[in-house]
């Protein structure tokens, strides 16, 4: 663990320094994602199993048609599941086991248990590592109201039942808050690469949102679309979802539908600028949305109307993060906020979601655009410490016949206390161009 911090440590400042944002090498990724895993499973997977009352946890899936969980412990050099994979995970009360009913070890945590020469069914030999340590409980990927925690097939389910005998079958439970605690749950040590992370995202954004990208008049809202497609490429990093980028102007449609993809805009002066982008890095992702004012000739700032409306939706931030508490749901942390930001005059939008090994992550469900009044049982499970959000919404703002929308969102970290912003967060519209 001492090993892995200071590694981070080393590259982090060395990114700190640098002039363009800094990348792992992909052998140096494979390095420290597999160093974050032994030390998850070490150190967080056993509290979570004793805390869900779990002593076995079965993870079954198939090459193509991955479970989200088993891809978070597969090694780095493991793409994707190969043929049948198995993995089990048991607690004896003392340290965890890791199996692989496979041909070949995944990686150092699970060691090959499995060898077809003996026994040719894999089943068979699922079956008997199961007996031999005849769990109390035995958790399986299958979930009602989270997809993270729902990938067990049903053909592997049926499988799995069939094979093993009925004095077990009772003992089956779903794993859906165990997958839901191991996949929200965040360490110092990947706290210090999400800031890296979202330091990368922040720089690309400030760049895209500059006149080194951007020439009014000429340049339209796909061309800075495929701007973060391609700087992204470029750094040998992904995107989790494709980006947008919309205008809005007095003079147009401002209420942006949100079940549609925006139009693409030729952009122009006085305009208020707006992206969505988010990368994947080291087995995190990053999802913000920043904003900026095009500058009309003789201008030197934004008009106070629009920094006044950046300010309001900032207090709205501030507003939704004070009612985060651990054992409140999220449905409870939706509802005080948007009352309590009425009572400030401010029209909210709160449409927040957990963040981390998924881009929409697993854990409580705080509003969606549509769902103001409460998300079912998703946005009734319970906030825990040492879990990350994208702190997403938006302000309705008027202005004579000008109605529009300050949207923004930050990823941020609840450490069970308080909450901070990953990196930074907007605090003033960029302005294009700089400078001026």
């Amino acid at each position: 663990m001492k090993k892995l911090l200071l590694l981070i440590a080393l590259f982090y400042n060395a990114f700190l320094h640098a002039q363009v944002p800094h990348i792992l090498s992909m052998r140096e990724q494979a390095q420290v994602r597999d160093q974050l895993l032994k030390a998850r499973f070490e150190n967080v997977l056993p509290t979570l199993l004793r805390r869900e009352g779990v002593d076995m946890w079965v993870i079954i899936s198939r090459e193509y048609n991955e479970d989200a969980v088993l891809k978070t412990f597969l090694p780095a050099t493991w793409l994707s599941a190969r043929r049948t994979t198995m993995l089990i995970i048991y607690d004896n009360g003392k340290t965890l086991e890791g199996l692989a009913v496979a041909r070949y070890a995944a990686g150092d945590l699970f060691k090959s248990a499995w060898n077809p020469d003996k026994q040719p069914d894999q089943w068979k030999q699922l079956k008997q590592l199961i007996e031999e340590r005849n769990p109390k409980k035995i958790a399986i990927n299958k979930a009602a109201h989270f997809g993270h925690a729902d990938g067990l097939s049903s053909y592997h389910y049926d499988q799995l039942v069939k094979s093993l005998d009925k004095k077990f079958h009772d003992r089956i439970t779903s794993a859906e808050n165990l997958c839901v605690a191991w996949l929200e749950t965040r360490t110092e040590a990947e706290m210090a690469l999400f800031d890296h992370a979202m330091r990368i995202t922040h720089d690309i954004i400030k760049e895209a949102f500059s006149e080194k990208v951007i020439t009014p008049g000429v340049t339209t809202t796909e061309d800075v679309v495929w701007y973060f497609r391609q700087r992204v490429a470029n750094l040998g990093l992904v995107t989790w979802f494709h980006p947008s980028v919309d205008v809005q102007r007095a003079s147009g449609n401002s209420q942006a539908s949100f079940a549609q993809r925006p139009g693409e805009s030729v952009i122009l002066p006085g305009d208020l600028l707006h992206c969505d982008f988010g990368i994947t890095y080291l087995g995190l992702n990053t999802d913000c949305q920043e904003n900026a004012y095009i500058l009309k000739p003789g201008e030197t700032e934004a008009p106070a109307f629009l920094k006044d409306a950046h300010k309001k939706a900032l207090r709205l931030m501030d507003i939704l993060t004070n009612e985060f508490k651990t054992g409140r749901t999220g449905n409870d942390i939706l509802a005080d906020a948007i009352t309590k930001a009425k009572a400030e005059d401010i029209s909210p939008s709160i449409y927040t979601h957990p963040i981390g090994t998924h881009g929409h992550a697993a854990g409580p469900t705080i509003g969606l655009w549509d769902r103001q009044e409460g998300v079912p049982f998703t946005g009734d499970y319970k906030m825990n410490p040492n879990t990350a959000y994208s702190i997403e919404l938006n302000s309705s703002n008027f202005l004579d016949d000008w109605n529009f929308l300050m949207k923004m969102e930050e990823n941020a970290f609840f450490d069970g206390k308080t909450v901070r912003y990953i990196d930074r967060r907007q605090t003033e519209l960029f302005l294009i161009p700089r400078g001026r």
